[in-house]
């Protein structure tokens, strides 16, 4: 659970604005957005080994 607490001097709108940011980070908005419709499960297993390979990739890259 995200709380922002509110520092000396700062406006709600900067205080917003972190909680964005710290919402992002944590991956919040992506994880509802992939919630939002209903996804097969061939689908999330397609979409899990294309990141794999992306992920292996980009190792052999960097070496």
């Amino acid at each position: 659970m995200i709380k922002v607490r509110a520092r000396a001097g700062e406006s709600v709108q900067a205080m917003v604005k972190r909680f964005k940011k710290m919402c992002e980070k944590e991956g919040l908005i992506r994880d509802m957005k992939r919630n939002s419709y209903y996804e097969k499960p061939s689908e999330k297993n397609r979409r899990r080994r294309r990141k794999a390979q992306r992920m292996a990739q980009m190792g052999t890259r960097r070496r």
